[in-house]
């Protein structure tokens, strides 16, 4: 049986209101965020309306401020967001999803103002509005919301997207829409495409920044926003109504060739089980770089020609992928097609491929990963001169994945940093390295046979003879 004294809702009752009254008053004091959860309750306890009243004030005062918020202060920002959306959704929708609606676009208007005073370098402020974004589509539909309307304040909604906060709008509020709205939507999007921004007279020209092309203006950058708005918002509408030709219409001949927007393209008429069309433009991109390609133009290529039963290319493709990538997610997808026992020596000469590839760290990544570490371990020591150092994010958790079952290949990757630490003189990094180099001394007392690598003793010597006068590094070995 919990105490008395716990913590929790019953013990809290037998205190009585009175006194639960005045605690909350004393917490509540200073605290302005606990105040304004206090008045919301108290507005929510008279009804959906003066809990809106309550939460439209507090919104208009988010709106008017100004002060700067940074990440260190970021925090009640933040609560107060979401303090505020969550009373619109638990308080007003399930009462009034009317009212709930017209406080949502209320709440998504912050964003604007809030983002031109806040780093959200975390990206948790844009998630909040991205939620409320969700909740529109939601509440719409519960409020049975007049088409039309909802489809001139999308568009308006599009028109204020400059941090992204609308992003997805389309297909969140097409189910609220219907068919008909839908419509309407493209009809106001279409019009909009048709009403370029004014030119003023040349003597009213606003710069607002300089580029490549010479001085931007703010006509310029309105018109280069209205278009990309336009864009955009007819892809979203083309995906929404199953219009793929609408989806493709919005991309010049050029674009088309350029493989991720081909693979776009070519998922969307696989889906319209136009599998022939969808080849045609994942052969007709253009890839320039053969040493790097979309991974989705190969993903979308390979369902392609599942699509048209043409299994052996396919299987052709995936191991294609893996030689020029050593992408164990092609690899993986190769062995599971082949019969049993062929995928035994097709592993067998997937990994003799990725010992020898050119990409010393990509082979590593894909025996780790594979995961072989007994390859990745004889990588490592058949290849100890080719090692970077300077590649310590990779190279740091190799070593500690290898250290227990392979501690001369952990060897190898910690003298690599060790050395490019050392060679360089990257003081900031002294005191990993000094680290590093005690771990090895460790790891020695482990390795039986150090073959091809230099034993530790002998290694060290020679660190202290070529490196003795950085005494940054060596005051770091005695601490």
């Amino acid at each position: 049986m919990a105490s008395k004294s716990t913590l929790n809702a019953k013990n809290l009752e037998a205190l009585g209101t009175e006194r639960l009254a005045q605690l909350l008053i004393e917490i509540s004091t200073g605290d302005a965020a606990a105040k304004r959860k206090l008045r919301l309750a108290l507005a929510g306890a008279e009804g959906p309306r003066e809990a809106a009243r309550e939460i439209a004030k507090r919104l208009t005062s988010i709106a008017k401020a100004r002060t700067f918020v940074n990440w260190q202060n970021r925090k009640p920002l933040v609560k107060d967001l979401q303090t505020q959306r969550s009373a619109i959704m638990d308080e007003i929708a399930p009462h009034d999803p009317g009212e709930a609606l017209a406080l949502l676009w209320r709440f998504m208007g912050l964003a604007t103002p809030v983002f031109e005073r806040c780093d959200d370098s975390s990206g948790t402020v844009i998630d909040i509005f991205h939620q409320a974004c969700a909740d529109l589509g939601e509440v719409a539909k519960a409020a049975d919301a007049a088409p039309e309307a909802l489809a001139r304040q999308v568009v308006d909604a599009l028109q204020d997207n400059g941090f992204g906060q609308y992003d997805g709008l389309i297909a969140i509020i097409a189910p609220a829409l219907g068919p008909d709205g839908v419509a309407h939507l493209k009809a106001l999007v279409e019009e909009l495409g048709r009403t370029p921004v004014p030119v003023p007279p040349k003597s009213e020209w606003q710069a607002v920044g300089w580029g490549s092309g010479g001085t931007r203006y703010a006509h310029e950058m309105e018109e280069r926003a209205r278009q990309s708005t336009v864009e955009m918002a007819l892809k979203d509408i083309a995906d929404v109504q199953g219009d793929v030709d609408g989806f493709i219409a919005q991309y010049d001949p050029k674009t088309r060739k350029v493989p991720k927007i081909a693979a776009e393209i070519a998922q969307r008429l696989l889906a319209a089980g136009r599998a022939g069309d969808a080849l045609g433009f994942i052969e007709r991109a253009e890839v320039k770089d053969a040493r790097w390609i979309p991974p989705e133009w190969q993903d979308a290529r390979l369902a392609v020609l599942e699509a048209l039963d043409r299994k052996d290319e396919a299987q052709a493709f995936r191991w294609a992928c893996f030689e020029r990538d050593l992408s164990g997610e092609h690899l993986r997808a190769y062995l599971k097609r082949l019969p049993d026992f062929d995928d035994i020596d097709a592993e067998e000469r997937a990994l003799a491929h990725a010992a020898g590839h050119t990409d010393l760290l990509g082979a590593l990544a894909f025996f780790l990963n594979w995961p072989s570490l007994a390859h990745a371990a004889q990588l490592l020591i058949d290849r100890q001169d080719e090692v970077d150092g300077d590649h310590y994010e990779f190279l740091a958790p190799a070593a500690e994945t290898l250290a227990e079952k392979h501690p001369l290949a952990a060897t190898v990757a910690l003298r690599a940093m060790i050395d490019f630490t050392l060679t360089e003189g990257r003081q900031k990094r002294y005191g990993y390295a000094a680290q590093h180099l005690a771990t090895c001394a460790d790891l020695a007392g482990r390795i039986e046979d150090f073959g091809p690598v230099e034993p530790h003793l002998a290694y060290a010597a020679r660190l202290k003879a070529e490196h003795g006068k950085k005494t940054g590094f060596w005051s770091k070995m005695e601490e």
